[in-house]
């Protein structure tokens, strides 16, 4: 790491062009760094906004092929700077990784995965084979496993920068899914399937407002299963797990199948007779099975949704029960209404709905129509609840107000309000971290100053106004 006096800022007298050597990019207060720079053991090295060392800047790049502008900040950091034919890359261990415990390597581009895994576990001083390398994503998780051991990190489009991540655990053979199996427990009490054991991955339910109950998604176990299979044949798989023998299913009929994604069930998985390769899982997904009371088997028009009553004269919400829509007829908003008028045995005109965001404990109305004002003229549009606004998918909320007990505008519950007032203090305090943070990053280069910008000749300025008589 560097120490504050190896700072640099990127601001000289006169900003030097793109094709000028990263040396003429000094102030000339600074020029006693000019020895250090063509050191044989030192580089330069970009600092993000928040303080992290990015990968060196090659000896040979231009200001332009390292992106720097005024204002940049530098640190200059003993080692050599990677040439042309090298990666720099930050790897960790596990899946956790907390920012500044990466460490790094520079190694040549033409390696393999085999071989970068095999430096990486002997800088990390680990050993064995039951090992592989993920790539970070752009939600900083692990990502899709490098299977081609073989490649050679240049064909896989490795750049430097990138973050790999050391995962234990052997990746399974060619054609064959690694799946890790979650519980996914039912709603209302399942006291007695809950084990304190297990791994739990806990998160907040769709049942909004102070009703909300928390469930967790307990971890199972992994299958290795041919991608060839189906969807009957990996629930099959999953109720031989181990863990399994403590919850009473009767059979994969009783079991509903979700991708986990980001810790919840994200995409739902409905044909059982699909095989697993045309479900497009991937390499890293995970799969939460939810019991069901009877067998069900949804179609591929079929929409299962959420749906909570609200209680008349209380800010709060009944329990959620599973609504499946069928839209074979269309994803607008007057065959939704109608579908959950039918099922809670109410006239259309007499109910009111909206889909709840839990990201932003927020809800939005649905309406039956809207309207879409072109420059031609005005038309009714029919909506598609699968687009903007709504965004409609399997398993998200829909609350449903009774206007023969409450004719009101607000779906929200005390639970929303102080949800939404905690996470605009959480996003205040972040806003004056960043600003506290930008303050003391200039303070440190206030010794260093900004060229005074040219000011352009002044010119004088008529207005004629017309008669409009």
């Amino acid at each position: 790491m560097c120490s504050q006096g190896d700072l640099v800022n990127v601001n000289s007298q006169k900003w030097p062009e793109c094709g000028d050597s990263p040396e003429e990019l000094m102030p000339q207060k600074e020029s006693h760094l000019k020895e250090a720079l063509g050191a044989e053991n030192s580089c330069l090295r970009p600092i993000d906004r928040n303080g992290k060392l990015l990968c060196p800047v090659p000896d040979s790049y231009t200001l332009k092929e390292a992106e720097l502008k005024p204002g940049s900040l530098l640190g200059l950091c003993p080692g050599k700077a990677p040439t042309s034919s090298q990666l720099f890359l930050f790897f960790a261990v596990g899946s956790d990784v907390q920012p500044g415990t990466e460490m790094e390597i520079i190694v040549e581009e033409t390696v393999s995965v085999r071989g970068c895994l095999k430096i990486m576990l002997e800088k990390s001083g680990l050993s064995g084979d039951t090992w592989h390398l993920r790539k970070m994503d752009w939600c900083f998780e692990a990502g899709e496993p490098l299977c081609e051991e073989d490649a050679t990190l240049k064909e896989l489009m490795i750049c430097s920068g990138d973050t790999l991540l050391l995962t234990e655990g052997k990746l399974p053979p060619l054609g064959f899914l690694k799946v890790p199996i979650w519980w996914y427990p039912p709603r209302g009490p399942w006291h007695h399937w809950h084990h304190q054991d297990q791994m739990d991955c806990t998160f907040a339910q769709g049942a909004p407002g102070d009703r909300q109950a928390e469930v967790s998604l307990h971890y199972l176990g992994d299958i290795e299963i041919s991608e060839d299979a189906t969807l009957g044949e990996l629930k099959s798989q999953a109720l031989t797990l181990p863990n399994f023998s403590e919850f009473p299913v009767p059979s994969p009929a009783f079991l509903r199948a979700w991708t986990v994604e980001y810790k919840r069930p994200g995409r739902l998985l409905r044909v059982h007779q699909q095989q697993l390769k045309e479900c497009k899982l991937g390499k890293r997904t995970e799969i939460c099975l939810e019991p069901l009371q009877k067998e069900e088997y949804l179609g591929p028009q079929d929409v299962l949704l959420r749906t909570q009553m609200r209680l008349p004269g209380k800010r709060a919400y009944a329990l959620p029960m599973d609504l499946v829509w069928d839209t074979a007829r269309g994803w607008t908003a007057g065959s939704l209404r109608q579908r959950v008028a039918n099922f809670c045995s109410l006239p259309v005109e007499k109910i009111e709905i909206a889909k709840y965001f839990p990201e932003k404990f927020e809800w939005l109305p649905i309406s039956s129509w809207n309207q879409q004002i072109t420059k031609k003229k005005k038309k009714k549009k029919q909506d598609n609840l699968q687009g903007a606004p709504y965004y409609l998918k399997d398993g998200d909320t829909i609350g449903i107000k009774n206007l023969l007990l409450e004719d009101d505008d607000d779906f929200s519950t005390d639970g929303d309000d102080a949800r939404r007032g905690r996470q605009n203090l959480l996003t205040l305090g972040r806003k004056e971290s960043q600003e506290a943070l930008r303050v003391q990053s200039s303070d440190n280069f206030s010794g260093a100053e900004m060229p005074a910008r040219p000011r352009g000749p002044e010119a004088s300025l008529s207005i004629r106004v017309g008669s409009f008589r």
